[in-house]
């Protein structure tokens, strides 16, 4: 029982890492590629997390496995909104916020 288990949190691991590159190539702007990455980047690694537990129980393996996903879980909105605000300064012509549409 425990390895259908592992063997479907994984499998739904890699079906989550498929959509994100699915929508990160499909996607048009920066903006849109963005949400995918972010994704990418937590869903996936939390799974890939449980079945390690669930295979290996608590361990000081599994306590370095759940440092790294806390550390991405932490890390990668920042470097979404900054990888953002650098996207918006190049749309701007490098100025600090965009121009007005109205105007």
């Amino acid at each position: 029982m425990e390895n259908v288990v592992v063997d479907a949190l994984l499998g739904i691991a890699v079906a989550a890492e498929l959509v994100c590159v699915l929508g990160f190539v499909l996607m048009r702007t920066v903006y849109d590629r963005l949400h995918y990455v972010g994704a990418a980047t937590s869903v996936a690694p939390f799974l890939i997390l449980a079945a390690l537990i669930t295979r290996e129980g608590l361990t000081s393996e599994t306590a370095d496995a759940i440092a790294a996903v806390a550390l991405l879980f932490l890390v990668n909105p920042t470097l979404v909104h900054a990888t953002a605000r650098a996207a918006r300064r190049l749309d701007a012509g490098g100025a600090e916020t965009p121009p007005d549409p109205e105007e």
